[in-house]
């Protein structure tokens, strides 16, 4: 176990950073409570409103890239500032337009900026913070995410039911432009928020180095295994069980908290011992069981809540692991490195959705919990081989 020093973290700019997180994943995430009532407000079916996700995780991933690399042309600082002041006025265009057609551009155009503000605020904050103390200042970082679906989809539901989804939308703008002058005064302290010298450019192979691209894949099997359970954990209780909306609410707030709990203490172990990549592995494998339980024995609703926070504590345990093993980068390419963790990210999403439909017309939801154990195993056995990779 490595020994961390005593500097404290910077709690300053990782509050400021939950809570631009909070509200890029809240652009998106908290649309679901509205589904019917955008579909009859815009007069289109309702699975294309919901469609809206995959357009959304489609232009996040295009422009993490993007926004990563610039970041390390430009400085990050500009980006943190620009991108979520430009995702604001996509939730206001997206609260005042008239059509669907509107609605779907401005949520793609949010998705990008959103896309853009994440990979580049885990590379600032990895940069403000010893390599020590990476996994705990990360792991709060991703809980500001986490908290979307414990505070912020119920907030969208109370507060939607009193002015509406585009209300909601002019809400979350509001969190977003706070995020901005959050960020706008924690960074102007301290030295973070490097610029590249006139003329140079990142290195792409200095940055996608064996190690990195053997992350990067592995990051993709881990989102999807996450994302499938996320995505479909309510459809599979309302199957299993007949339960109704309404009693669906506390199995997915403690669905949430698992996810929450699981962050927040991977970013302890991460910085506690000393191989994370380790931790990770074995994670992954323990959430390859959970899973298997999860899906194929439900008893009850009470034992299949219980298994289910298992799972998605599990899988979140080795998160901040593998964050901090991705951010142990050279600086003149860390938010490049991070800006394709977030695309990644993306494909792991869409392909999770794809995977789940497909999965639930052929077998049911039977089939998920051995989908899940593979590709949970192939992702413990990707970051084992990624241990022996050169960086």
């Amino acid at each position: 176990m490595s020994v961390s020093p005593s500097r404290s973290l910077p709690w300053a700019l990782i509050g400021a950073a939950c809570l631009g997180s909070f509200a890029a994943t809240s652009s998106g995430t908290t649309r679901a409570p509205f589904l019917l009532e955008m579909s009859h407000d815009l007069d289109v079916a309702m699975p294309l409103v919901a469609n809206l996700v995959s357009l959304t995780a489609t232009a996040w991933g295009l422009t993490s890239a993007f926004g990563g690399w610039m970041s390390d042309m430009i400085g990050r600082r500009p980006i943190l500032i620009a991108a979520p002041f430009a995702l604001a006025l996509t939730l206001v265009a997206q609260a005042a337009a008239g059509s669907f057609f509107w609605v779907a551009v401005w949520a793609a155009v949010g998705g990008g900026c959103a896309g853009a503000f994440t990979g580049v605020v885990f590379a600032e904050v990895s940069a403000r913070v010893p390599d020590s103390q990476r996994g705990r200042a990360l792991g709060w970082v991703m809980s500001g995410q986490s908290l979307t679906l414990v505070v912020g989809v119920p907030m969208a539901a109370a507060l939607g039911s009193v002015f509406g989804w585009r209300g909601w939308l002019l809400c979350v703008a509001g969190l977003s432009i706070t995020a901005v002058i959050s960020l706008f005064l924690t960074l102007g302290r301290g030295s973070g928020g490097h610029t590249r010298p006139a003329g140079a450019r990142p290195s792409m192979r200095a940055a996608l180095s064996p190690k990195v691209l053997g992350l990067l894949v592995t990051g993709v099997a881990e989102r999807i295994c996450y994302g499938l359970a996320v995505v479909y954990f309510a459809t599979f209780m309302q199957v299993t069980y007949h339960m109704t909306l309404i009693e669906l609410a506390i199995p997915l707030a403690v669905f949430a908290l698992g996810n929450i709990a699981g962050t927040l203490l991977g970013g302890q172990l991460a910085d506690r011992l000393r191989d994370r990549l380790l931790t990770f592995a074995v994670a992954m494998a323990l959430s390859a069981v959970a899973a298997l339980v999860l899906f194929t024995w439900h008893p009850d609703p009470a034992v299949t809540v219980a298994v289910g926070f298992v799972y998605v504590l599990l899988n979140a345990l080795g998160r901040p692991s593998y964050m901090a093993s991705l951010a142990s980068v050279p600086e003149d390419v860390r938010g490049t490195v991070l800006g394709l963790n977030g695309t990644s990210a993306s494909v792991g999403w869409i392909g999770a959705a794809a995977l789940g439909a497909v999965m639930i017309s052929w077998g049911g939801f039977e089939g998920f919990g051995p989908l899940i154990g593979l590709l949970a195993l192939l992702g413990a056995v990707g970051a084992l081989l990624s241990r022996r990779s050169r960086s």
